[in-house]
């Protein structure tokens, strides 16, 4: 079902949200909320899925029974927390980023965020840092960063030129907006970001004002981790940095055969 003609290039999360409403009115979905799926199987006699659920409201237990299944519940579900020296020692909080809910309970607080993808970026980071938190963030590896403009002239760009004309024009543009951000601890990698998100399924960063609280010192660019001892992080820059809690923003394990 396509948008609305009047549909903004960018809509907002109001204006999805009407689109998904939408799409279920027109194909008349009835979609089951608050529903817990407990187990699943194939019955050879029935030739159906039989799933069995629980009412996350009620704590009553439902049984379906459906022709076809299928397992929407994508393949990576389980937050990935890297193992680190001292890291069950740690006196603060530890989350990984799907379990972040709130950045109350880092208000004036020292907060790490672990990972540079969109999540340690842009939700955990920009977050904190907007709402009273001394925020730090530990970059290793290179990554391209970019705004939503950006992206979107390249998918224009790749409908009709080759990927590596179209990587070579947004790199330019994320180099002219950002200009050199290696001294802030950003590198880019040699390979264009449409050739990453092919070739790797690596996606760039989509920035929404987090380089320039890197740029300002709101939030402070560090190395890898060598060891925790207690609340103090040692970085691999000798630095020693004391914290109240570490997000993991690093990605996540299948669960797919679960």
């Amino acid at each position: 079902m396509a948008h609305a003609s009047s549909s903004a290039t960018f809509i907002s999360r109001n204006s999805f949200v009407e689109y998904i409403d939408s799409y279920i009115s027109k194909f008349g979905i009835k979609p089951r909320y608050c529903r817990s799926v407990k187990a699943g199987w194939y019955v050879e006699k029935e030739r159906k899925w039989r799933v069995d659920a629980r009412n996350t409201l009620t704590q009553e237990k439902e049984v379906y029974m459906a022709q076809f299944l299928v397992v929407a519940t994508g393949e990576n579900g389980k937050g990935f927390i890297t193992e680190l020296p001292g890291l069950d020692g740690f006196e603060g909080k530890i989350v990984h980023s799907s379990e972040y809910k709130s950045e109350k309970d880092y208000e004036n607080k020292e907060g790490l965020a672990v990972g540079c993808g969109n999540s340690g970026m842009e939700i955990i980071s920009y977050d904190l840092s907007n709402f009273g938190a001394h925020t730090s963030i530990v970059i290793r590896n290179p990554f391209h960063v970019l705004n939503k403009e950006m992206v979107y002239i390249g998918m224009l760009l790749s409908k009709y030129v080759p990927m590596t004309d179209t990587d070579a024009v947004v790199t330019f543009l994320g180099k002219l907006w950002y200009g050199d951000l290696t001294r802030h601890g950003i590198r880019r990698p040699a390979k264009g970001p449409f050739h990453l998100k092919v070739a790797c399924g690596k996606s760039p960063v989509i920035d929404i004002d987090t380089v320039k609280k890197i740029q300002s010192g709101d939030i402070m660019v560090l190395p890898g981790i060598v060891r925790i001892d207690g609340n103090n992080v040692v970085f691999e820059n000798r630095v020693i940095k004391q914290f109240d809690g570490i997000i993991f923003a690093i990605g996540y394990k299948s669960t797919a055969n679960y």
